[in-house]
Parts: C-alpha cells; sequence; structure tokens
C-alpha cells in the first residue's frame, strides 16, 4: 500500500467518479483505475460497486475511509515535522476558523502573514466553533481561531481578540426606534438564530442563562448558517437577531438594520491547537502574529452607533 494510493482512493471515494477524480489528481483515468484495483487485488477486498456507469463505495470501502484518511494526515504531520527541523517557516498551515472571525478578523492578518513567511502554504476551512475544534482535534487543521467556548481534551487556547455582541432588528421592528430593551422584552419577539455550534449561538445562550431565561424560550423561527443569512432575514421582517459588531457594523451604518439598546456581553476570539503534538514553526509564527495589533483595528468594547 502506498500513500499514492491512499489519496487516489479518496479522491474517487469523495467524488465517486473515477474521471472527475482523475481530472482533481491530474492523473490519467487509467492511472487511477490502475491504483484502486491494485488496492484492491492486494487485499483481497472490493472497494467500489461499480453500478453502470458510475461506482459507490461498499461498506468495506466506507470503513476504510476513515482509516485511510488518518494515515495520510499522519503522513503529513511527519513531513511538516520534518520541514520544520530544516529552518525557516515552511510548509502547509491548515487553519480551521469560525465564520465571523473568518469573515470579519482575520483576513487581514493571513495577508500580513503571508507575507512575512512566504514558503508557507496557507490553507483556510470556514465553519463553526464546534467544527474548527474538532478538527484539531482529528488533526484535520493545526490551528483554529474561533469566537466561542471550546471544552475539548488536549486542545491548547488562547486568548488573540476580544469582541462584543450586539442584539440586531431591521428597520420596521418597534426596536428600531432605540427604545431601551429589557430582559423580559426578549420574549416577545421572533428570533433568528445561528445554528448549533456557532459560537455567537452559544455566547448568546450563555447570556440568556445568566438573565434567568431558558433559550428554548425563546420563538425562534428560523436557523441560519452564516452571518450573512442571519442578517438578510432579519432585513426583510420583524424579527430579532444577535451577531458580532463587526458584522452587523457596515449594515447598521447603511440604515438597513439597528443595534438595539440592549447590554451584551464581550467574548474572546481564541486560537486553538494541539498541546501533545509538535508546534511548528509555521503555527508558532502564527500564534505570534495573531497576538499583534492590527492596524486601525477597531474597539470591541462600544458597540457601532445604531
Amino acid at each position: 500500500m502506498t500513500l499514492d494510493q491512499l489519496r487516489i482512493f479518496l479522491e474517487v471515494a469523495a467524488r465517486e467518479h473515477v474521471t472527475r477524480a482523475a481530472e482533481a489528481l491530474n492523473l490519467t483515468q487509467s492511472a487511477v483505475s490502475a491504483a484502486i484495483s491494485a488496492l484492491e487485488a492486494r487485499h483481497a477486498v472490493i472497494l467500489f460497486n461499480r453500478v453502470g456507469r458510475r461506482i459507490e463505495l461498499t461498506e468495506a470501502g466506507k470503513l476504510f475511509v476513515p482509516e485511510a484518511r488518518a494515515v495520510l494526515e499522519r503522513a503529513q504531520t511527519a513531513e511538516h515535522v520534518l520541514a520544520d527541523l530544516g529552518g525557516s517557516a515552511s510548509g502547509i498551515l491548515r487553519i480551521h476558523a469560525s465564520q465571523t472571525v473568518a469573515s470579519y478578523w482575520l483576513p487581514a492578518r493571513l495577508v500580513s502573514y503571508h507575507e512575512r513567511f512566504p514558503r508557507v502554504d496557507l490553507r483556510l476551512t470556514v465553519g463553526n466553533t464546534q467544527s474548527a475544534a474538532e478538527a484539531v482535534l482529528t488533526g484535520a487543521a493545526e490551528l483554529a481561531v474561533v469566537e466561542g467556548e471550546v471544552f475539548l481534551a488536549g486542545l491548547k487556547r488562547r486568548k488573540v481578540a476580544e469582541d462584543r455582541l450586539v442584539l440586531v432588528v431591521g428597520s420596521r421592528h418597534p426596536w428600531a426606534d432605540g427604545r431601551k430593551i429589557r430582559s423580559s422584552d426578549l420574549l416577545e419577539t421572533n428570533w433568528i438564530m445561528r445554528e448549533q455550534g456557532s459560537g455567537t449561538r452559544s455566547a448568546f445562550e450563555a447570556q440568556l442563562f445568566n438573565l434567568g431565561i431558558e433559550p428554548q424560550s425563546l420563538s425562534v423561527v428560523l436557523e441560519m448558517p452564516s452571518n450573512e443569512a442571519a442578517m438578510a432575514a432579519v432585513e426583510a421582517g420583524l424579527s430579532a437577531t444577535v451577531l458580532s459588531s463587526r458584522a452587523a457594523s457596515s449594515h447598521s451604518f447603511s440604515g438597513r438594520l439597528h443595534i438595539a439598546d440592549f447590554p451584551m456581553p464581550l467574548r474572546q476570539f481564541s486560537a486553538i491547537f494541539h498541546g501533545e503534538r509538535h508546534v511548528t514553526r509555521a503555527l508558532r509564527a502564527m500564534l505570534d502574529l495573531l497576538n499583534e495589533p492590527a492596524p486601525a483595528e477597531p474597539s470591541a468594547k462600544s458597540a457601532p452607533d445604531a
């Protein structure tokens, strides 16, 4: 079994199509088919069913996918360690970030990092706090940058910035007039919420608990997978949502959204890495850069005006 065979197997498994996998790998279709056939013959197992002109994973193939992926990730980690021992920061740095961080805080820092360390290939994946932390835990990423709390054994956490949540409504909502909102008022409106696993949602639910309000008591009419989708839904109706002040600021300045007069807590942006894995030069350099203040970084300690 070779690493190339594993790479080909995973690409075919992901696409369930030999030709498309060959195109993605920049290989010929015959080379891809030969690699799969050699893997199956060597171990006397059928990994794919051929159904007409398409293929699909067998049960054995499905069981083999996580094992093959784990082997490749360990091989990549070993490659990173060797590259790291050779000198300055280089190689691949895989970063998973939650949406608010990836959209409004991290991009300028990635540009700065690339200018300083051009030999490092940065690969960013955007999800939510939970998926980003799990990627570090499993080895799919060296670093996660998130806005939510993370409670997974083996992970280390460093605070890199602060962010304030704000309560946001559209221009037709009664709260858009600047009135002071009481805790009891939160039960009197419909809500657009981010999905489960979102750091924004977790922080808001923690605030509700502090106020003596069960999150389940809110009237949640929609769950949205991104800040932009939540803002678009709020603009279009009479619901409220909670977002990062960084996400809401450009919309509130244009008058499409209004920040309601209700105090919301500060929260932390955190860098998460695995405490038991080798910290490469590339990762160490990124951790140092994330702690540097960015030029013209807006303060999170006060919300933008409505």
